[in-house]
């Protein structure tokens, strides 16, 4: 049924198509730009897209499709990272806050609410300014960003769960608490919160890029796209291509990730079924 659901979603198959293209770029790196990333040749600075550079070089004559892949490289990777993060402690959370409920849910839902008071990426500049720039501590706070919105997801889920009459079943047989909360809840949970991931990470990919964009994420010479695309906004008048690439390499992920959460959410909602 999910299948035959999934071949009549194109929107879907649009954004994995986006997606996979983008990490196959990315994983190509290598064997697309043998020279490395941070190979410099003053000689061909600020080269427009050629034969010999298809996408141009930058201010210090580094290839921009070289840099451009690397970059992917550091951007997905960096943001699967902080998806593995706030997936983690965000389950963690929601499961006890909304099995336990009581005393327990109300500390760890205002804990969570006192994040969700802050806009996400003024909550991420904050913990990476306390922590020090660089690539993991911008790692660590956009995972930190994520927890809350996966704690509510999965509570809410949980609340609505635990009442039901197979978890009562459960209970009347003797089952534990952990076991009901891995053998029964947490199976009815892998389609919302895998949706949810996908969309997440979506949302870390920019968060990701502005922290870099301000010179908070990635430190030169290692290259990201949203670093490149502040290298590129000094040149937009006089080289235009520094700026554009990155540009559409950070849409076309984000446009494949958010395609493929919402086809996702559309196949595996057991509401959809007819």
């Amino acid at each position: 049924m999910v299948l035959r659901r999934a071949f009549r979603h194109p929107s879907m198959w649009a954004g994995l198509f986006l997606v996979l293209f983008m990490v196959a770029f990315s994983l190509a790196a290598p064997w697309i730009g043998p020279e490395g990333y941070d190979d410099q040749n003053l000689m061909q600075r600020l080269q427009p897209p050629s034969k010999d550079y298809p996408l141009g070089t930058d201010q210090l004559g580094r290839s921009v499709l070289t840099r451009l892949a690397w970059g992917g490289r550091v951007s997905l990777s960096v943001a699967l990272s902080a998806m593995a993060i706030g997936l983690v402690g965000g389950v963690a959370v929601g499961s006890l806050s909304g099995f336990y409920g009581g005393w327990v849910d109300r500390i760890l839902m205002g804990l969570m609410d006192m994040l969700l008071a802050f806009p996400s990426i003024i909550l991420a500049i904050a913990i990476v300014a306390a922590l020090g720039p660089g690539l993991t501590n911008a790692m660590i706070a956009v995972g930190i960003r994520g927890i809350p919105t996966f704690a509510r997801l999965v509570r809410g889920q949980i609340l609505s769960l635990k009442n039901q009459e197979f978890i009562q079943a459960a209970r009347a047989v003797g089952a534990g608490s952990a076991r009901i909360l891995f053998r029964h809840l947490f199976p009815n949970l892998i389609a919302i919160v895998i949706v949810m991931a996908s969309l997440d990470l979506a949302a870390n990919i920019l968060s990701l890029a502005a922290l870099s964009f301000l010179g908070l994420g990635a430190q030169p010479p290692i290259p990201d796209w949203g670093g490149m695309l502040d290298q590129g906004r000094q040149y937009l008048r006089t080289a235009w291509w520094l700026g554009v690439f990155p540009g559409l390499a950070i849409m076309m992920v984000v446009l494949g990730f958010n395609l493929l959460g919402d086809g996702l959410r559309d196949i595996l909602d057991p509401r959809q079924k007819r």
